[in-house]
């Protein structure tokens, strides 16, 4: 499955968000492949989009970060995946 990852950070976490992040290289837990990330400009946001199918190691990547970031993960869905249920969704109300 693949979800949505957000982040932001407070200015006073940035030299550590920085340190922990050239240390790691940001690398995800086992388990978990990261298929992008992008990083805001001048501020600690950003997203990511991962896919795993077990929940311990999503919950062990917002753990990584949950001292210095608030992190906030979503279960995604591709474009045809929200037609079909929207789809499904309509045909169920008539």
């Amino acid at each position: 499955m693949k979800f949505i990852v957000q982040w932001t950070g407070l200015p006073t976490a940035e030299n550590a968000v920085i340190e922990r992040f050239m240390k790691t290289g940001g690398q995800t837990p086992e388990g978990v492949k990261l298929l992008g990330r992008w990083h805001a400009i001048g501020g600690l946001h950003g997203v990511a989009i991962v896919e795993t199918d077990d929940t311990d190691s999503i919950a062990a990547m917002a753990l990584q970060w949950g001292d210095l970031l608030t992190v906030s993960i979503f279960p995604a869905m591709t474009d045809e995946q929200l037609g079909a249920a929207l789809g499904k969704h309509q045909a169920s109300r008539q």
